[in-house]
């Protein structure tokens, strides 16, 4: 990692040369990449003015007397802003600064009214995928193929913007957002909560549940939601849909879970009614849950109408190994 902090600014048509070669030396990291500018790219050659003309922006990220990173960001139909040209010349690579010019655009997206960003990204760009996923976006919808001399075929990736969002994750979602997932979960445990591990939790465990999680969601017996709050997700809930021949109106709510950084937004509630309607859409008619007795979760239950059906003692352990009582709730829906 280099030692100067490059400095973002609004891009320039100017910039060209520099652009080009930062998005040439990407390419050229992945074999089959062919770099053909004139002849697919060839708004590089004056991207500020090619995004001012869809209503957008481009940003340049500056060290050294050049351009080291880039990324642009314009609107599309339907109320979503699409990232762009993201591109860091290796040499700057976790230093900060892609994450800078992502949220950059990102605000810039949500200060012009988008409630969504969408992206694509080529199935051979595995770094990008991993950042973008750090950055709360999931996979969503089907791939792209792109008629270009590299035979690209990408990724769409998306995420709501603004304010609290409740979304359904399908398998490749579920898959792609194993990552912030497990962080939640990670730093919900070792904070206290009580959801099957005892702290420390590390990033490794919390992945491996994910995964098995993910695996559920694609066999079609888990509804897994994630919540986003101003474009970072911090939230989660789960519907286990695999009950018992003889209760196929029945679903288990479970793990639900807000970062601490994010709580008392109302993450919660929201996501409590979404995981309802999902489960009445699955023909579920008869929810179950339970909680740890005095959980601040308790009296949201009983306010969102959920009724008690009972105690165990000293069902499981505390974060300092002493034991609680659960308290289970069930809801008729639908």
């Amino acid at each position: 990692m280099t030692a100067v902090a490059p400095v973002l600014r609004p891009g320039r048509d100017g910039d060209a040369a520099g652009f080009i070669a930062v998005v040439s030396g990407c390419w050229a990291e992945y074999p089959g990449c062919v770099v053909d500018i004139d002849g697919e790219a060839p708004e590089l050659h004056a991207l500020a003015s090619h995004c001012a003309k869809r209503g957008g922006q481009v940003w340049a990220a500056e060290a050294d007397g050049g351009v080291v990173g880039l990324v642009c960001t314009y609107p599309r139909a339907g109320g979503a802003w699409e990232i762009g040209k993201m591109y860091v010349a290796k040499p700057y690579r976790g230093s900060g600064v892609a994450r800078q010019l992502v949220e950059t655009a990102e605000a810039y997206a949500r200060g012009h009214g988008a409630a969504r960003t969408q992206l694509w990204s080529d199935t051979r760009f595995d770094r990008a995928h991993r950042f973008y996923e750090k950055c709360s976006y999931v996979r969503s919808g089907p791939l792209r193929a792109v008629q270009d001399k590299s035979n690209t075929i990408e990724f769409a990736y998306a995420k709501p913007l603004s304010g609290i969002a409740i979304e359904r994750l399908d398998a490749a979602g579920a898959v792609s957002a194993e990552v912030p997932l497990a962080r939640i979960l990670a730093a919900c445990v070792n904070d206290g909560a009580a959801v099957s591990f005892l702290p420390p939790l590390d990033m490794e465990r919390a992945r491996g549940f994910f995964r098995k999680v993910a695996s559920a969601v694609a066999r079609g017996e888990r509804i897994l939601l994630a919540a986003w709050l101003d474009g970072v997700m911090v939230g989660t809930l789960q519907v286990d849909l695999a009950m018992p021949e003889n209760q196929p109106h029945r679903g288990d709510v479970a793990k639900m879970l807000v970062h601490p950084e994010a709580r008392r937004h109302g993450i919660a509630r929201a996501m409590l009614a979404r995981a309802e309607a999902e489960a009445v859409a699955a023909g579920r008619s008869v929810l179950v849950l339970d909680t740890r007795e005095g959980d601040l979760a308790e009296s949201l239950y009983r306010s969102a109408g959920w009724v008690e059906a009972g105690r165990i003692p000293d069902y499981a352990l505390n974060a300092d190994r002493t034991p609680h009582a659960t308290v289970y709730f069930y809801k008729r829906v639908g």
